[in-house]
């Protein structure tokens, strides 16, 4: 048995890190165009078949990609960090890093609840709020790479 896993380490680890990379892509995808359609339903007429269609398109890419991309980016996530000597608990990035992908994951929380909202008929907020909600993914997601490139600490 230990043979075995000494001849797949070579495998295990930049193949479990590309499914955590494509994992992570698929999730900020949705976390990207999510808020982007919430801007134009938030200013389509309730009922109309405009609302209808986004309400389609937001359930889709919510359940369909964005919610097993993200238990996907956990569950490879935590599959890295279980190798011996990947994780560098000791240093503070990693820390900054996991305190960021929690934001993530509350933000992708809260437009699920606006989503709930939108199906319901209720407009939570109006179009510019949405705007200004698209940037945090993307100011996260810059924080996240800076940390795991540079490890500045």
């Amino acid at each position: 048995m230990t043979e075995i896993l000494a001849a797949s380490y070579p495998w295990l680890y930049p193949g479990l890190k590309s499914l955590h990379i494509i994992a992570v892509i698929a999730w900020m995808a949705g976390l990207l165009y999510l808020p982007r359609l919430y801007v134009y339903h938030a200013d389509a007429p309730i009922g109309s078949d405009q609302a209808t269609m986004l309400e389609v398109m937001e359930r889709r890419l919510l359940r369909g990609i964005m919610a097993p991309a993200a238990v996907m980016t956990y569950g490879f996530g935590l599959a890295l960090v279980a190798i011996p000597g990947v994780a560098e608990w000791h240093r503070g990035w990693i820390w900054a890093k996991l305190a960021l992908v929690a934001l993530l994951t509350v933000f992708h929380l809260m437009l699920a609840h606006w989503r709930h909202d939108f199906a319901v008929g209720k407009i939570s907020h109006n179009s510019r709020f949405y705007r200004l909600i698209n940037e945090v993914p993307t100011v996260i997601m810059i924080g996240i790479v800076v940390l795991v490139v540079v490890r500045p600490f």
